[in-house]
């Protein structure tokens, strides 16, 4: 187990959220002794006392529910170096210490290859791992160039691109229901499943992150990565094991197997939407396009959604849909996994018969089958709920993905190749949309979203009604 950790960006938002307070629960359990120490790297000028002074402040806004003195340990074992991430000196004394580091890119993805970079100049000791969240690259070329910089650094098996929503209780409960039911996976495939919405819908705005989601938007920020996640662990065929060579392959099986999609499948299948002011839980909400920091211009979305097909055996006309929007009128995160209606009813029954849903909820984790059953009438139908809470997880995500990092197992952490083949999913609709092929469409905050368009009836979107929405303008840019 490593017993360095140095952090770059050690001053930023995801720092002070999630990896403080990953590292207090990850002592709580213990997991860190006390050799570990932290090195927190950033461009502000401090010194360790006053770093100290800020990590218990931060620790006691946003972990307040782990013990006082894992939080005090964490503030302890930190010390501080102010650094250029793109500079060698800066980083070689950042990374100072002896035996091998996990180095914890906590960066915007425009400063990845040359932190990496600088990290090769500096010399990074034998045996040390690196972290980057995502999204890993901003395209396909930047993802090669990123994998081809990182393979002159470290081994492919001590990078870890991370994605929390892999070490998220119910998400790794996708897989333990399909594998380890008998009832669900002889029943996992198109013959009975017709749709699966992966859904990350979320009342939250902008929340001052403009620095950076001007620059992303909800395609990059979400479905590139955490929604393409979940959809390989839905749709992977059962792995010989969960070590991370089998698991890994599998998901890349997934992403390899997705449709190109064409110039008209993008017209037809995906959409894009940003805000327009609104009411959210009695706030005022002002428009997208106005909030400090958003450049008009950009016509970044807030609102995607990507319907995808995959030539495979057991998936071949199923359709799974991938959204992802801001400020919407609720939280919604779920995987939906909608089952085909049955081929025969008995004669004389009447009332609603819909399609069963199985539901895993990932904020709050639960699971949900929809059923159909008899009603209080012999002949009359009735819809039935069957609804299971998860236990607390040990441990949050970011505290099983450090743990995973300072052990090293890589399982949980995306593979070059994968990471390769997401941006290829959705490299011909970042292009669509940037020559305006796809109309950048509005929605009230507080809304459900933008209002559905009519369908065709195997469930494409009409490309008559996509062309006619795109001759009107849906901002003043």
């Amino acid at each position: 187990m490593i017993d360095r950790l140095a952090v770059f960006g050690a001053t930023g938002d995801l720092t002070a959220r999630y990896l403080l307070p990953a590292l207090a629960t990850l002592r709580a359990a213990g997991h860190l002794g006390d050799r570990v120490q932290l090195t927190g790297a950033s461009r502000e000028d401090r010194d360790s006392e006053q770093y100290r002074q800020w990590i218990g402040a931060k620790l006691d806004h946003h972990g307040g529910s782990c013990p006082a003195d894992a939080r005090k340990w964490v503030a302890a074992s930190a010390r501080y170096v102010r650094a250029d991430v793109t500079d060698p000196a800066d980083v070689a004394a950042a990374i100072a210490g002896d035996g091998p580091v996990a180095v914890y890119l906590a960066l915007p993805p425009a400063l990845f290859p040359p932190a990496v970079t600088a990290l090769h100049e500096a010399g990074l000791p034998a045996g040390s791992r690196i972290v980057l969240e995502k999204p890993f690259g901003e395209d396909l070329a930047g993802a090669r160039e990123l994998n081809r910089l990182l393979a002159d650094l470290v081994p492919e098996q001590s990078v870890f691109r991370v994605d929390h929503f892999l070490a998220m209780t119910t998400v790794q409960n996708v897989l333990g229901s399909r594998l380890a039911n008998r009832v669900l996976e002889p029943l996992w495939n198109s013959t009975h499943i017709a749709e699966v919405d992966i859904v990350w819908d979320e009342t939250l705005a902008l929340e001052g992150r403009a620095g950076y989601y001007d620059t992303v938007g909800a395609l990059k920020d979400m479905v590139q990565n955490h929604l393409l996640q979940l959809l390989c662990l839905v749709a992977m065929e059962p792995p010989l094991t969960l070590g991370e060579r089998d698991l890994r392959d599998r998901k890349v099986d997934v992403l390899r197997s997705v449709r190109p999609l064409t110039e008209d499948d993008v017209v037809r299948r995906t959409r894009r939407a940003r805000y327009l002011p609104g009411r959210i839980g009695g706030l005022d909400i002002p428009a997208y396009a106005d909030e400090e920091g958003v450049d008009p211009r950009r016509r970044t979305e807030t609102f995607a959604e990507v319907e995808l097909e995959l030539d495979s055996w057991r998936w071949a006309g199923t359709t799974f849909r991938l959204r992802s929007g801001k400020a919407l009128e609720a939280d919604r995160k779920e995987v939906a996994v909608r089952f085909r209606s049955v081929p025969h009813l008995p004669f004389g029954h009447t009332g609603e018969t819909l399609p069963n849903v199985l539901r895993f909820g990932l904020e709050p984790e639960d699971l949900t089958l929809r059923l159909t059953g008899i009603g209080s009438q012999a002949h009359e139908f009735t819809p039935l709920s069957l609804t299971a809470r998860m236990e607390p997880p040990g441990l949050p995500a970011y505290g099983r993905l450090l743990l995973d990092v300072l052990t090293g197992d890589p399982a949980l952490s995306i593979r070059g190749d994968e990471a390769e083949e997401a941006w290829r999913v959705v490299e011909p609709v970042l292009s669509a949309w940037k020559r305006d092929l796809v109309p950048l469409e509005e929605y009230a905050a507080g809304s459900a979203g933008p209002p559905p368009r009519p369908r065709y009836a195997d469930g494409r979107m009409r490309r008559e009604d996509v062309l006619r929405d795109r001759a009107v303008p849906t901002d003043g840019v």
